[in-house]
């Protein structure tokens, strides 16, 4: 304090100054997508939940969904659910600034529940995903565009594609 390294006694105390703070931001975009996912799903006026688990759809809509879930012995927690009177809709968002492996992994696993969710009668899979990240792993990208017709982007929301995916 005395030489006046550290700028800021808050962020020092609070961890910001020494790097404990970058945590706290890890998924700071993750969560910004799936707020503007959020402001969509309004706009288009669709009865829809927010956080729910794959045994919380079963129970509610009486769906078996073991198809997607191991046979019942993994748990997945969707970002959101809409449901209209011909389908339920499990949707996954995520937000990509740079690239790295979780992209390419992430790419693998969302095209294996679009396979496995294509085979359950009256459920979709749909995954909102955007980022400049997605520049380097654009070939995984691409091979889960080629399975999972219901993959969009911002300005696919911008368009209005809730209002007539959901309708």
């Amino acid at each position: 304090l005395s030489n006046h390294i550290i700028s800021n006694l808050y962020d020092y105390v609070t961890g910001v100054e020494v790097g404990l703070g970058s945590n706290g931001r890890k998924n700071r975009g993750g969560h910004q997508m799936e707020n503007l996912v959020e402001s969509y799903l309004k706009k288009a006026r669709v009865e829809y939940y927010k956080e729910m688990y794959l045994t919380e759809i079963e129970q509610k809509w009486n769906i078996d969904l073991s198809a997607i879930s191991a046979e019942g012995t993994s748990t997945k927690r969707w970002d959101f659910v809409v449901k209209t009177p011909s389908s339920i809709y499990v949707i996954e968002t995520n937000f990509y600034t740079s690239g790295g492996s979780k992209l390419n992994e992430t790419a693998r696993s969302y095209k294996m529940i679009a396979e496995e969710a294509s085979q359950i009668p009256k459920f979709k899979f749909v995954w909102v995903t955007d980022g400049g990240g997605w520049t380097s792993a654009r070939r995984n990208l691409e091979e889960t565009f080629d399975v999972l017709e219901t993959m969009y982007n911002i300005t696919d929301m911008e368009n209005g594609v809730f209002s007539s995916l959901f309708c």
